[in-house]
């Protein structure tokens, strides 16, 4: 074996003991290989979207530049490794620069093995040394992104110059080793992002965490973590808690367990966690709770059928699409065109304090509702029956109401000639009425003056009608 030989051997040893296999893969038929590198994204990176809105978009990873390479018999002695440079969102421009910084990073070590120095340069210069900076603006429609922030140095860096317009114009041929791999009718958004989540997935499983729940220590893969929050606790906790929320009807209250913390679970992480009926029962009462929150949606009246109904501005008729009803959307009864809504004797009593307690815009909707001769009866009766109820009491026998204005507890009904008791509403007999009060095991036993303020002598004569 020459020298060459074993020193390639020895290389890609290394390379492999340093690197999993998914970060370094050799190739089977030749001397060479695929290595495929994360580069170190600085603190609070961004993606930019420009557009009618400017959206952000937070990323801790982005794909990998990959880089393809094949070692010529000679290398490292005479030969330099024969290699593409490919990416999914660095654009070709950029790419280029690379290629020539490790054309000249073998130049300074020719006759050495390079492979172990164009990875690190990879991995942890190339964003200062392109001065890629956050954010970075990502072109829709598959187009590649590019810096928001080029500075000068970073233009020339790259051979390109301010055109016409603004537009980058290259100086330089495009390096056929950079290779761009994004098909130009796919959006490449979303796979950034995808890849950014999955990669953060990922790395949280190969964690550690200990749950506030049940105080055990778990990785990260039999954890749960709130999106917003980032509060982590242990799956079998939360799958008991959300299967309680649930099966209570509690889908709004999905939230994370720590006090004061609003943050609530996606339903993708519902999903994860509890049975296929469960979620469905979760998935039907989270739609019907946000229809509830709709003001331009109501329920059929009818208990057979329930459907949501759409239901269009300044109208109160809404139509099920289900079952065909036409009913009033104020008061759930078969729709009855521009009369007013009928009351009953139950909901009249509870007008009054509806309507006094209403804004002036509460009591103009009401009166067009209802029609305001029924809210000022309705607000009459109640003030008639709240007088009733504290001055006077019903008649045992007939129940007219009957007011106690002077006099001995001793009372006659006006209109059916009752005799009753004002303290205890019993009946008295006509032949002695009197004896109710002197009788000892009467509970109005010697009160038949109680609460009246007149002589004893008056009293005696006294007879309240």
């Amino acid at each position: 074996m020459s020298e060459d030989q074993a020193a390639q051997e020895d290389e890609l040893l290394a390379l492999a003991s340093i690197y999993d296999e998914e970060e370094f893969h050799r190739a089977e038929s030749a001397q060479g290989g695929e290595i495929q590198l994360c580069l170190e994204l600085p603190p609070n990176f961004k993606l930019i979207v420009k557009g009618d809105k400017q959206t952000e978009y937070d990323v801790s990873f982005l794909p990998p530049l990959v880089l393809n390479f094949e070692l010529p018999a000679d290398y490292p002695s005479c030969s330099s490794p024969v290699y593409t440079l490919s990416s999914k969102w660095l654009s070709r421009d950029k790419m280029t620069s690379l290629c020539k910084r490790l054309d000249e990073l073998w130049g300074e070590n020719q006759g050495c093995v390079v492979l172990y120095k164009w990875i690190q340069f990879l991995k942890e210069e190339a964003f200062v040394f392109l001065d890629v900076k956050s954010p970075l603006e990502v072109v829709t429609a598959g187009k590649a992104p590019v810096d928001t922030k080029r500075s000068e140095a970073g233009v020339k860096r790259t051979g390109s110059i301010i055109g016409e317009e603004g537009k980058l114009e290259p100086l330089l041929e495009l390096d056929p080793r950079a290779v761009l791999v994004v098909d130009p009718r796919i959006d490449i958004l979303p796979q950034l992002l995808d890849f950014d989540e999955a990669h953060r997935q990922k790395v949280f499983d190969g964690k550690a965490f200990c749950c506030s729940i049940c105080f055990m220590e778990k990785l990260g893969s039999s954890c749960l973590c709130f999106k917003e929050c980032q509060h982590v606790y242990c799956k079998a906790c939360m799958t008991e808690y959300f299967e309680i929320q649930i099966r209570d009807g509690n889908v709004q209250c999905l939230n994370c367990p720590e006090p004061k913390c609003t943050s609530l679970a996606t339903p993708s992480q519902v999903k994860l966690l509890v049975g296929e009926e469960l979620f469905t029962r979760y998935d039907r009462l989270l739609l019907q709770s946000s229809l509830d929150l709709m003001a331009d949606v109501v329920y059929c009246p009818r208990q057979s059928c329930c459907q949501a109904v759409m239901v269009e501005q300044d109208t109160t008729m809404g139509i099920c699409p289900a079952c065909q009803y036409a009913f009033c959307t104020l008061c759930k009864c078969g729709y009855h065109g521009l009369s007013h809504c009928k009351v009953s004797a139950d909901e009249l009593r509870g007008l009054r304090d509806e309507y006094t307690s209403a804004s002036a815009e509460g009591k103009k909707f009401m009166e067009q509702r209802f029609g305001k001769r029924v809210i000022q009866r309705a607000v009459e009766e109640s003030f008639s029956s709240d007088w009733l109820y504290e001055n006077c009491k019903g008649c045992p026998r007939c129940g007219t109401n009957i007011q106690k204005v002077d006099g001995c507890n001793k009372m006659t009904c006006t209109s059916c000639k009752q005799y009753f008791c004002w303290l205890c509403l019993g009946q008295l007999t006509h032949v002695n009425p009197y004896s109710h009060f002197n009788n000892p095991s009467s509970p109005c036993f010697n009160q038949l003056f109680q609460g009246v303020d007149i002589d004893e002598d008056d009293a005696l004569s006294d007879e309240e009608d």
